[in-house]
């Protein structure tokens, strides 16, 4: 961007008053304050925005919004369209967005939020991922809320059987779910495992209906899990959060409260990774 066009349109009519802080640190702060409120405004606006509504709409003056936005198109945190000169979120946002999809970053959010999942539930709360066919758990707490980090080796789950796979799986585009169901080996644990490749493919489609999974003793006969997805700022799914508890504690009118607890975690992690958590409340 070079500014020509919009420069010349800048007032002149001198600067806005000084608003809180003072000398260099202050004026920083505000600076970073000001900053944010443009990228916030921007990316309200997916079509983009001009200088001048810009400007209206974070309460600054029109020169003030300039130099500041053409600082972040400089960065890489906005772009403006050649043709309609209007704002977007630039490149660099969604790089640092696609850092929070790493495991690390997962956990580091996550935890936090499993273990007021397990000290709300009583139960013991999952962090997944799936990498290619496999479900890792990344972390987890015990009903206690006593956190345990678990090591990628050694704490694959089997994507049929457990509700974290089956929430994972659910985000899958349709052709490289069935290329996915048809290559593991799907083995019976319980005399609930889903084994047969179209009744697993029809739980998959009516966990993605109704975006939650649910293990009713198919790993363990005395254990009950239920899952949710976590999406990131794309909206895609990164990871799956899920509860499990023994059958007694887990009837279907104590899984009522413990869904809204559940779908509550999820969102707030979502949000944390930028996205919005449930498809339907966005």
């Amino acid at each position: 961007m070079t500014g020509r066009d919009e420069s010349q349109t800048v007032s002149r009519k001198g600067r806005p008053p000084k608003e809180g802080g003072s000398g260099e640190r202050g004026a920083g702060i505000q600076s970073l304050q000001r900053a944010a409120a443009l990228l916030d405004a921007v990316a309200a606006r997916p079509e983009g925005i001009g200088l001048a509504d810009l400007s209206v709409q974070v309460g600054l003056h029109t020169s003030t919004a300039f130099h500041l936005i053409k600082t972040l198109v400089s960065l890489g945190f906005l772009v403006q369209d050649d043709d309609t000169r209007r704002y977007r979120i630039g490149p660099r946002v969604f790089m640092l967005a696609a850092g929070a999809r790493e495991e690390n970053t997962l956990v580091a959010f996550g935890t936090p939020i499993l273990e007021k999942l397990s000290a709300a539930t009583r139960d013991a709360a999952h962090l997944a991922i799936r990498v290619q066919h496999d479900i890792i758990v990344v972390a987890r707490t015990e009903a206690t809320g006593l956190l345990t980090l678990s090591d990628r080796t050694g704490a694959l789950r089997p994507p049929h059987a457990t509700a974290i796979g089956k929430a994972l799986m659910a985000a899958m585009a349709e052709e490289e779910l069935e290329a996915m169901v048809h290559a593991i080996g799907r083995p019976r644990f319980t005399p609930a495992t889903l084994t047969e490749p179209a009744a697993l493919l029809a739980e998959v489609a009516r966990v993605r209906k109704e975006e939650i999974a649910h293990d009713r003793g198919e790993l363990d006969p005395d254990v009950r899990c239920m899952a949710v997805p976590v999406r990131d700022f794309s909206g895609r799914t990164v990871a799956a959060i899920g509860i499990s508890g023994p059958v007694w504690r887990m009837s279907d009118a104590a899984l009522e409260e413990k869904e809204r607890m559940l779908r509550s975690a999820a969102d707030e992690l979502s949000n944390l990774l930028g996205g919005e958590g449930r498809r339907a409340a966005s």
